[in-house]
């Protein structure tokens, strides 16, 4: 299914960097609509990204987390998270989330989450990214998952997005993610993903991650 080889480090560090300086221009303009906010969040901790995270990607975890969800440019949220955790959890999230959010904000979330996927794979693919064969599914894959989104313990959705990502592709996907859905749709997405991967976390016995401010 996939012919895609792991692309060296070094080389990796080397492609993304041109999309760096774009990526900084792009975050700049995002935030200058409304002082000490981007992409319709708080900047750094308190928001739903936490710190940028600038290091090397798990690209064994993004093609995992793609294929649970696929196939390849058709992600689904609901199919992945079925994947990861078993239809019952899964199911159990969706009406737990609706609970709190309403059926509207988490409609938008996934929405949100699908397009995200799929535009981010599309820019990685531009980039010349080479991906892995998937090796993680279950469990295994939803606690890396977890576990690329920690920061100091909390989990944020954005921590994560730079693991699996890179920081500049991540700013990439959040500025066409407020082009097409707008900020607030891209705030509600983070602000409900840091709520649901905590939920994941505590029901596979992640019981020491801690849930962000921004949720």
């Amino acid at each position: 299914m996939f012919r895609f080889a792991l692309l060296p480090l070094v080389a990796a560090a080397a492609l993304f960097g041109s999309t760096i300086a774009a990526g900084a221009q792009t975050s700049s303009m995002s935030s200058s609509s409304m002082a000490g906010m981007e992409h319709g969040m708080a900047e750094g901790t308190p928001g739903g990204d936490g710190m940028p995270y600038t290091g090397a990607p798990d690209l064994q975890a993004t093609v995992s987390l793609v294929v649970a969800g696929g196939p390849i440019g058709h992600f689904s949220l609901v199919k992945a998270l079925t994947a990861l955790a078993g239809a019952a959890t899964a199911n159990a999230e969706v009406a737990k989330l609706t609970k709190e959010y309403g059926a509207a904000k988490v409609t938008s979330f996934v929405n949100v989450q699908n397009f995200a996927v799929d535009d981010a794979v599309k820019r990685a693919t531009a980039a010349g990214v080479k991906f892995p064969t998937p090796t993680l599914k279950g469990a295994e894959l939803a606690k890396r998952l977890t576990m690329l989104g920690l920061e100091n313990g909390t989990y944020y959705e954005g921590v994560m997005l730079d693991h699996i990502l890179t920081h500049a592709i991540h700013e990439e996907v959040m500025v066409d993610i407020d082009k097409k859905f707008g900020e607030a749709a891209d705030a509600n997405y983070h602000r409900i993903a840091d709520q649901a991967h905590y939920d994941l976390a505590q029901a596979l016995g992640a019981k020491t991650v801690k849930l962000a401010s921004y949720h």
